[in-house]
C-alpha cells in the first residue's frame, strides 16, 4: 500500500524516531491523530502498526485473512521497552515479502524502521548483521529538499574575486532525516525487555502461519519468468561474496523484461551494499542474510 502523507511527514521528522520532544506543535492538527498503518504481506495477512504521535505510543497487531481487526501482538509506550512480539528473522522474512509486493515501500526501509523495535535480537541471533540491516533502514529514511538559491554577484566578477573565499555557497541540506549519530544509536539492537510470545492470547499460530507462507511466496520468486532466467549470475555473487558482477545481473534482468522498481533499484547505482545483499539472496533463492552475515 502506498505510504500514506500523514506517515510520511512522520517519517521526515528526526524526532518521531529519536524520541526528541514532539512530533507535532499543533496538538489538533493532523499529525497528531492516531495513525494505523497496513503493511500487507501475504495469504490475506497484514502485519498492522497502530501509532499515536502525541503520546508516542505504539502497538504492533496481525490480521489473518479471515478476521477484520488485527490480533494484538505488542504494545509500547514512547520511551518503551518494546516487546518482543516478533523474532529477527520473522521480521527480516516479511520485509522482504512486502517489499517485494509493494514497490513503494523499498527494504531495508520503512518496514525494518518502523516494526524492528518490535524484533529485538535475541543471543542466537547475529547481531553485528542485525545492527548493518537496521542502520541501512534508518539510512534510506530521504526527504525531498528544496535546491540551493543561487548566490554570488549578479554579473560575473573580477577574476580576484571569483573564487569561493569571496562568495561561499550556501550549505546545501541533507536528504537524509537522521544525522549519523541517531542512526548509530538506533541501529544498535536492544535486547529483548518484555516476553509476550508465551501469553495465552498471543497469536502463535497465525504468526506461525504467516511466516510459513511468506518463506513460501519468496521460495518461489527465483523460479517466476525473468528471475529464473537472471539466477545462475546471482547463484555466483552469492558464492563469491563479491558485488563487483552486480551491474551484469543487473543488465541480464532489464533484458529479459524485468521492470520491478524495488528489484532495479537493489542493483542500481549508487549502490547500498545491505540492500544489494538481499536482492542477491532473493533472486539465487539462498537463506535470507546468508550474504550479509559473510560481509559483517
Amino acid at each position: 500500500m502506498p505510504v500514506s502523507e500523514a506517515l510520511r511527514r512522520l517519517a521526515e521528522d528526526p524526532r518521531f524516531w529519536t524520541g526528541d520532544g514532539a512530533t507535532s506543535n499543533d496538538p489538533d492538527g493532523p499529525d497528531a491523530r492516531e495513525l494505523r498503518v497496513k503493511f500487507p504481506v501475504t495469504g490475506g495477512y497484514a502485519l498492522v502498526l497502530d501509532l499515536d504521535p502525541a503520546t508516542g505510543e505504539r502497538s504492533l497487531g496481525l490480521r489473518g485473512p479471515a478476521s477484520s481487526e488485527p490480533a494484538s501482538l505488542g504494545w509500547a509506550p514512547a520511551d518503551g521497552p518494546y516487546p518482543a512480539a516478533l523474532r529477527w528473522a520473522e521480521l527480516d522474512l516479511c520485509a522482504r515479502v512486502i517489499a517485494l509486493e509493494d514497490p513503494t515501500l523499498p527494504h531495508p526501509g520503512l518496514v525494518v524502521a518502523l516494526l524492528g523495535p518490535f524484533a529485538p535480537a535475541r543471543p542466537e541471533d547475529d547481531e553485528p548483521a542485525i545492527a548493518a540491516m537496521r542502520e541501512a533502514a534508518y539510512r534510506s529514511l530521504r526527504r525531498k529538499v528544496p535546491p540551493v538559491e543561487p548566490h554570488g554577484p549578479e554579473q560575473a566578477p573580477l577574476p580576484l574575486f571569483a573564487s569561493d573565499e569571496w562568495w561561499p555557497a550556501p550549505p546545501s541540506p541533507s536528504p537524509q532525516v537522521l544525522d549519523e549519530a541517531a542512526i548509530a544509536a538506533l541501529s544498535s539492537p536492544a535486547s529483548p525487555s518484555l516476553e509476550v510470545r508465551s501469553k495465552p492470547r498471543f497469536p502463535r499460530e497465525e504468526l506461525a502461519d504467516l511466516v510459513r507462507r511468506a518463506a513460501a511466496h519468496l521460495d518461489r520468486l527465483p523460479h517466476e519468468s525473468w528471475y529464473a532466467e537472471t539466477r545462475p549470475i546471482a547463484r555466483r555473487i552469492l558464492d563469491g561474496g563479491d558485488l563487483a558482477p552486480v551491474p551484469a545481473l543487473l543488465g541480464a534482468l532489464t533484458e529479459a523484461g524485468c521492470d520491478h522498481p524495488t528489484v532495479l533499484d537493489a542493483l542500481s547505482e549508487p549502490l547500498v551494499p545491505v540492500e544489494a545483499y538481499w536482492m542477491v539472496e532473493t533472486l539465487a533463492g539462498a537463506e535470507p542474510g546468508t550474504l550479509l552475515r559473510r560481509k559483517v
